[in-house]
């Protein structure tokens, strides 16, 4: 790929400029990250499978993570905590648990209530 191909799947990760030209060594731990999702995101994948992304990130670093996440044309299984994000990306919930897969119609929402049920007994 040219280089202007590499720098611009950097950008949509927030790494511009010099920044763009730093080494890995010398990046703070949320640039690292921008750069991981960025290089993972160039092999063009079809699905990516995400376990807690947001962990250690700035709110900035999220916000790129997932803007980029909304943007990918393949399938995505995201596991979090992070409310937001799931809101701000997510177009199907499933509940996994005891054994079992469920769809929740109502999604975020609807996971909440059930869990603020169950802590109600």
């Amino acid at each position: 790929k040219p280089i202007e191909q590499y720098r611009a799947e950097l950008g949509r990760f927030g790494i511009t400029g010099d920044t763009a030209l730093q080494t890995v060594m010398s990046l703070s731990g949320g640039q690292k990250s921008r750069v991981a999702f960025s290089v993972m995101c160039m092999s063009n994948p079809h699905l990516l499978v995400l376990d807690e992304p947001t962990n250690h990130l700035d709110m900035e670093t999220i916000d790129a993570l997932g803007q980029a996440i909304k943007k990918f044309q393949g399938g995505v299984i995201l596991v979090s905590h992070d409310e937001l994000l799931i809101k701000h990306i997510c177009t199907e919930a499933w509940l996994c648990r005891q054994g079992s897969v469920t769809a929740l119609e109502y999604g975020f929402e609807q996971y909440r209530k059930l869990i603020e049920s169950e802590l109600q007994y």
